[in-house]
């Protein structure tokens, strides 16, 4: 059953007793997680052979109501036949109750209680997941089951993220604990990148996949526990910048499959490993390239031209899908670029209908999609509150100005947002989720603006109030004056499953001038703080970080500056 994504929305484990019983667990205090809007008690009093008992009380922790309605879904023939405290209505399997006239008001920390008879007949299963005024409360099968985390592993929920911690690699942790300063966030969960396939066995004596997946059941206790994965190494990888291209050229689909894809679908599938919930964020910058670095634009590439011809970006996207989606608690969400990248109108629907075009290759479907990922590794600001897309100055629009160049989006969470009712609109299902990388978004320091700009001109209004100081929307290496964003968070806002860390804060985006090494990367001007630029960026200054070591690489240098620009502050 698809769910809605609402603000705030958290979901709670389930664990049912020999009493019938589906009790909402205490919050997790567990770094990363928000708060619970709302918790679920369901219990079965009484069951006979052809009906049940149900006593249900709700908690609200968000803001007062004035009236409620909780509603959830039964995944037999359950049938409510008569109730109280409550207007029970029932369509099909989907159950709602809503407040009579004397019990509408719920206070912040509060509780009602209902109650109803039932008829059945087969297996009395207990609801998987219950919302209050569209905001899910709690998300599992109510098995207990998973290895003592409370999850069946068979059974899907709707944002993997929802009651849940997410895993911290202790390599990176360890690096960042060693910087002055760094134990204020040395416990946060980030990516693990599988950028090449070695990295599946692990790299010069680092951990591999099953070290990582090892750690995180050790991590996980009796609670639940996400691990991110990023799936990056496609043929011919990253057409359009050269600091982060792939060891496999460009017509070495064969080998990408039997020898990256296959040996990581097998470690996942690993039923040693099924009471983990394991995000996979597939093929970051590829897809979106062939929208916007192809054919006759500026910006073309005879790279990107090559795999737009070929085909095995989409074959690759589409194989990954396949093979890691068949994985029942594996969930992969798809990149999808950054509102500087796709949000003018010739980037933004055409990318959806490559997506979907990949999500249905190889035999992969939608049903292998959880969700998509946004601004992974990237810098684009959150959300900007000092202008508005509507905004105008003495009569010229916002859209209008330098920085926006009539792009239709100024931030992260309007993008990703809008993106997500695009794909729904093109054939995704209506219940995915969007991530949002936020580890270098922050802008913060003394240098974060505290209100719009001057109305002399568009430009002045925009550049003096946007949070984002970067050049030019379109620079992407190390950039200076980056700030560590929104902490990792479930469910922080509409349609968005969380926040997260996908790019490790402190791992360089490349190299700021050329270094020979074994990894097939290159050197990417765009990564060279004297670089003038090019058509991508608008042949703007490349505004990146001096003395970065290659792609992946530690550079304190920046992670130092990502903390000292944190927003909100550490």
């Amino acid at each position: 059953m698809s769910r809605t994504r609402t603000a705030l929305l958290a979901a709670l484990v389930l664990v049912a007793g020999a009493s019938g019983t589906a009790v909402a667990a205490a919050p997790s205090a567990d770094v990363g997680i928000a708060a619970i809007p709302c918790s679920v008690d369901y219990k079965v009093q009484n069951q006979w052979d052809t009906g049940f008992t149900a006593a249900v009380t709700v908690t609200n922790n968000s803001a007062a109501k004035s009236s409620w309605a909780v509603k959830w879904s039964y995944a037999g023939n359950q049938k409510v036949t008569s109730g109280w405290n409550a207007k029970i209505s029932q369509s099909g399997t989907a159950v709602t109750a809503a407040n009579e006239t004397y019990n509408g008001s719920l206070a912040t920390g509060s509780s009602v209680s209902f109650g109803f008879n039932a008829s059945y007949s087969g297996t009395n299963a207990l609801p998987t997941t219950f919302t209050l005024d569209g905001v899910t409360c709690n998300v599992d099968d109510g098995s207990g089951g998973g290895g003592g985390g409370g999850t069946d592993p068979g059974t899907r929920v709707d944002n993997p993220y929802a009651g849940a911690k997410v895993y911290v690699n202790p390599e990176w942790s360890a690096k960042a604990a060693a910087e002055t300063g760094g134990s204020r966030i040395s416990s946060q969960p980030t990516g693990v990148w599988l950028d090449r396939i070695a990295a599946i066995n692990g790299v010069n004596g680092g951990m591999g996949l099953r070290a990582h997946l090892d750690a995180a059941l050790a991590q996980k206790g009796t609670g639940q526990e996400v691990v991110q994965l990023v799936v990056y190494d496609l043929p011919g990888r990253d057409c359009a910048a050269l600091a982060s291209n792939g060891e496999l050229g460009p017509t070495e689909i064969g080998r990408y499959e039997t020898e990256f894809i296959d040996p990581i679908a097998a470690i996942l599938a690993d039923t040693k490993y099924s009471s983990l919930r394991i995000v996979t964020t597939i093929e970051i910058d590829s897809l979106p390239n062939l929208v916007t670095n192809t054919g006759s634009k500026a910006t073309a590439t005879p790279q990107c031209d090559t795999m737009l011809a070929n085909g095995n970006y989409v074959k690759g996207v589409g194989y990954a899908l396949n093979k890691l989606g068949a994985i029942p608690n594996v969930y992969n969400y798809i990149d999808a670029g950054h509102h500087g990248w796709l949000g003018w109108d010739d980037n933004f629907a055409p990318s959806a209908n490559l997506f979907y075009q990949a999500a249905n290759a190889e035999g992969a479907t939608v049903n292998d999609v959880a969700g998509f990922i946004t601004n992974t590794a990237n810098y684009s600001a959150l959300k900007e509150n000092n202008f508005t897309i509507n905004d105008s100055v003495n009569g010229v629009s916002v859209r209008q100005s330098k920085w926006v160049d009539w792009n239709r989006y100024v931030d992260e969470l309007s993008y990703a947002q809008a993106f997500r009712s695009q794909l729904v609109s093109v054939g995704f299902n209506s219940g995915i989720g969007m991530l949002i990388d936020t580890s270098r978004n922050g802008w913060g320091g003394s240098a974060r603006p505290t209100g719009p700009g001057a109305t002399t001109s568009v430009d002045t209004y925009v550049d003096g109030g946007r949070y984002d100081r970067r050049i030019q929307v379109g620079n992407w290496c190390n950039q200076s004056g980056a700030g560590l964003g929104e902490r990792p968070q479930a469910a922080p806002a509409t349609g968005i499953d969380a926040y997260v860390w996908m790019k490790p804060p402190g791992e360089s985006d490349g190299s700021s001038t050329a270094i020979a090494n074994d990894e097939g990367k290159g050197f990417d001007r765009m990564c060279d703080p004297t670089y003038t630029g090019n058509a991508r960026n608008g042949n703007n200054m490349s505004g990146a970080l001096a003395n970065a070591p290659l792609s992946g690489h530690w550079f304190s240098a920046q992670f130092q500056q990502l903390m000292a620009n944190a927003y909100p502050p550490l």
